[in-house]
């Protein structure tokens, strides 16, 4: 895999494309879809999932602090928005193709499932192809960025709530315990995130360029997605990019970032990469089934495009960059899997329809890296009026 993703990526590069498309592609050939010569395993499921951990974390630790606060309230916006367009366009695709159900009914439910699967965001692929570009760090990636993880936090709320409803309410845990679970992590977040931060100040200024550094920042990076996961059902992508922002001022943040990037840049990235190849599966389909998954493709990816790109230009970036803004914010990974997984749990979608979900992050996982860019060639960000105004 890390061979195949190495070599797949450096063949991307030759041909001016990011090298994330390369590794995807890598996962796609050696995988069930062409070769068969690799399955997906728990192995190879825990070292995707280490990736896409460490590669939040790096994110969070070459952060702008100034201009993560500055990005806030825009990107809240672009968040809920990108949720609620989605949400609305895959039920109302459902119902097109199944009939309109009445509101409570079961096949609502599956209608405003397959909406659901649409809300998330996996920031992971644009982040690379950000990073690639040398424009993570400017406001307009910091916007994404923060946008992408806000989104899924919103995913989250509406996830929990949909399969609380779907499923009549058995185990589920209600709106109101999901919001007050999601605002008491991120009051135990700041909570923690104060000591640790003024702690890890005290120990870098003592231990300067020091490996010790280095392994105390992971093992925060690891504590907060397991605590943010395992305690208060926020994906553990989230509580990685939140330890990365506590560290993010401290002097040796560009030196641990470097250092984590490394073996993250080696093993663990090119599996997460791959392993979305891997896991498509095309046997089994029937061509009602595949105009579905190609209306749902198409839908996923104009609704987060439309209501993303609108909400940028409300909050007035240039229409280049809203439109950046929205393609950027179009690519779903880890989180839709997840969704979809969920819904095949209790029986609110079907498993045939895991193929659209899969078609919809091959598309997107490859598109995004290949549109972004050629927009950021053809039209270079333009300083947003808070820039200019601050």
């Amino acid at each position: 895999m890390i061979l195949s993703a190495k070599f797949f990526a450096l063949v991307a590069r030759k041909c001016k494309a990011p090298q994330v498309v390369g590794e995807i592609l890598a996962g796609l050939l050696i995988g069930p879809c062409l070769l068969n010569l690799v399955q997906t395993s728990d192995a190879i499921s825990i070292f995707a999932e280490i990736g896409v951990v460490l590669l939040m974390f790096c994110t969070g630790l070459g952060t702008n602090l100034k201009e993560l606060m500055r990005a806030g309230p825009i990107a809240t916006l672009i968040a809920c928005v990108g949720v609620f367009v989605p949400l609305v366009g895959g039920t109302l695709l459902y119902s097109a193709f199944y009939g309109f159900a009445a509101v409570g009914s079961p096949e609502f439910y599956r209608a405003l499932f397959i909406g659901t699967i649409m809300t998330a965001t996996s920031v992971s692929i644009t982040v690379a192809t950000l990073q690639e570009l040398g424009h993570l760090k400017s406001f307009l990636g910091t916007t994404i960025v923060s946008a992408a993880v806000i989104d899924d936090v919103i995913g989250i709320v509406v996830l929990t709530c949909v399969l609380g409803a779907g499923s009549g309410e058995e185990g589920g845990v209600g709106i109101g315990g999901v919001l007050i679970q999601t605002a008491l992590f991120f009051l135990v977040a700041i909570g923690v995130g104060v000591v640790i931060h003024y702690a890890m100040k005290w120990l870098d200024a003592r231990n300067p360029h020091t490996q010790r550094i280095t392994i105390v920042s992971i093992a925060f990076c690891f504590a907060m997605a397991y605590i943010a996961e395992q305690y208060f059902g926020i994906a553990d992508i989230t509580g990685a990019y939140i330890a990365g922002i506590v560290l993010c001022t401290m002097t040796d943040a560009p030196y641990v970032e470097r250092r984590v990037d490394i073996s993250n840049y080696v093993i663990f990235a090119p599996i997460f990469f791959a392993s979305i190849g891997l896991k498509t599966d095309i046997s089994g389909l029937t061509p009602e089934i595949l105009l579905f998954c190609i209306c749902f493709v198409i839908v996923a990816l104009l609704t987060k495009i439309i209501g993303c790109g609108l909400a940028a230009k409300i909050c007035r970036f240039n229409w280049g960059d809203s439109l950046k803004v929205g393609v950027g914010m179009m690519t779903r990974g880890e989180v839709a899997l997840i969704v979809a997984q969920k819904g095949l749990e209790i029986g609110v979608v079907d498993p045939v329809y895991f193929t659209a979900v899969i078609l919809l992050i091959i598309v997107s996982s490859v598109a995004t890296p290949l549109v972004l860019k050629t927009l950021f060639a053809k039209m270079p960000p333009v300083q947003h009026p808070s820039q200019v105004n601050g």
